[in-house]
């Protein structure tokens, strides 16, 4: 099973591809599709589109796992945001790719145990869970990774999920450091 990850954004639009091996995820690729500031909004989601649509020719995802939008105090930034969600749904639905939507709170407590988890909460957690400890990404990468990771934790296709922290370092001590 591949699982293509979108964190949309309309200046950097984070994607993380995982496999599932032995029902762990792996990480296949991440990066982000960086789009110009400058030009006009049609242009840069051309490109969103257009980057999603080589990438899901490329790694054929089985499933497609998007976040969802994040409303804070700028209502633009929203707007802006459902535009870059836009077109990677689309491209999901040409692609005919199953797709779901998860809230960043959810992102955050499947991947962390905590909806409120910061950015570099969640990026330590994707290290530890991929074992990618020493490798640099942005935080698009790793929210991107994240997206596709609680989709197969939500499909029960990845790690068996722990009740409790003391379940979960019982049952993991190589992923613990103390």
């Amino acid at each position: 099973m591949r699982i293509l990850g979108i964190d949309p954004g309309t200046i950097f639009t984070g994607y993380g591809i995982i496999d599932l091996k032995n029902n762990e995820p792996v990480k296949v690729a991440a990066g982000i599709i960086k789009l110009s500031p400058v030009k006009e909004m049609a242009p840069r989601l051309k490109k969103i589109y257009d980057e999603l649509n080589y990438m899901i020719k490329l790694y054929k995802p089985d499933e497609f796992a998007l976040e969802t939008a994040f409303y804070g105090k700028n209502v633009q930034s929203a707007l802006k945001i459902g535009y870059a969600r836009g077109v990677s749904l689309l491209a999901a639905i040409n692609n005919n790719i199953p797709l779901k939507e998860y809230s960043p709170r959810e992102v955050k407590k499947s991947v962390v145990g905590n909806g409120a988890a910061s950015k570099e909460q969640v990026q330590f957690m994707i290290k530890k869970l991929l074992g990618l400890r020493k490798m640099k990404m942005t935080y698009d990468e790793s929210d991107a990774l994240a997206v596709a990771v609680c989709h197969a934790f939500k499909m029960n296709l990845g790690t068996r999920r722990s009740r409790n922290w003391k379940e979960f370092i019982d049952a993991n001590p190589d992923r613990v450091l103390l």
